[in-house]
């Protein structure tokens, strides 16, 4: 439920790892499948496959389910994979991004379709959604241990950071777009490695939404995370502490 809240956002995501850990790996493994088959096995040369591979460490994926992922994706090869970005509209005017990554188009807009008719949202056009999200790169880690805080965020800033939030031992580091190659070698030679790494859909419009209607928010939101074939859900609502218990 990556509607990127800051700190809200990062313990739900803590949170979806604990609750539904089996499902979280599955997708891991698909990603790092679908990383090295387009773009070949050698992590060198395959920046999708480090940052696959990074996420699924990040949650304690067995090394060997990990490497199992990549050999079988290298002695397979092909690319019948896609990615595939869906724009829409939940109830209560909630706007929604999702990121998928399948095998078969028809089942994957068929389904989406679904689960939004069924909440009462619909799918917009492309680009429609450009003015609600901006596209940011987003690292959480563990604070090292014994550091100056404002000295690291500083060093933090120097290596690309332009905004950092520090949660008693947590960090989550946004950077722009174009700086995440950067972020990225900047914080291995910090000798940080991230939980977690990528591209994110950050709102720079929030939708402010009751109780009530967030209910129905959560439960379209999940139904499209437990789908199979996606990869992401990014969403605009605003969090307050009215429905902070939802997430």
């Amino acid at each position: 439920m990556a509607g990127h809240s800051k700190w809200a956002n990062i313990k739900h995501r803590k949170g979806t790892a604990d609750a539904r850990r089996s499902k979280l790996f599955t997708k891991l493994i698909k990603e790092i499948m679908v990383a090295a088959k387009i773009g070949g096995p050698i992590l060198e040369s395959n920046p999708r496959l480090r940052t696959a591979i990074q996420n699924a460490k990040g949650v304690s994926v067995p090394k060997e389910n990990i490497e199992r992922a990549v050999n079988k994706a290298a002695s397979h090869g092909g690319d019948d994979f896609q990615d595939l970005s869906y724009e829409a509209y939940g109830p209560h005017g909630v706007a929604l991004f999702i990121e998928c990554t399948t095998d078969n188009i028809n089942r994957t807009i068929q389904n989406t379709k679904s689960f939004l008719s069924k909440a009462g949202g619909s799918l917009s056009t492309n680009g429609s959604l450009d003015f609600v999200f901006a596209d940011k790169g987003i690292f959480r880690f563990s604070l090292p241990a014994e550091v100056d805080i404002d000295e690291f965020t500083l060093e933090l800033i120097d290596i690309g950071a332009e905004e950092v939030e520090i949660e008693e031992s947590s960090v989550m580091l946004q950077c722009e777009r174009d700086a995440f190659g950067q972020v990225q070698k900047g914080l291995a030679d910090l000798a940080i490695e991230p939980e977690s790494s990528g591209l994110e859909k950050i709102p720079i419009i929030y939708k402010e939404i009751n109780h009530e209607e967030a209910e129905s928010l959560v439960k379209l939101i999940q139904n499209l995370e437990n789908d199979d074939d996606v990869r992401a859900v990014y969403h605009n609502i605003a969090f307050s502490e009215e429905i902070a218990d939802l997430f």
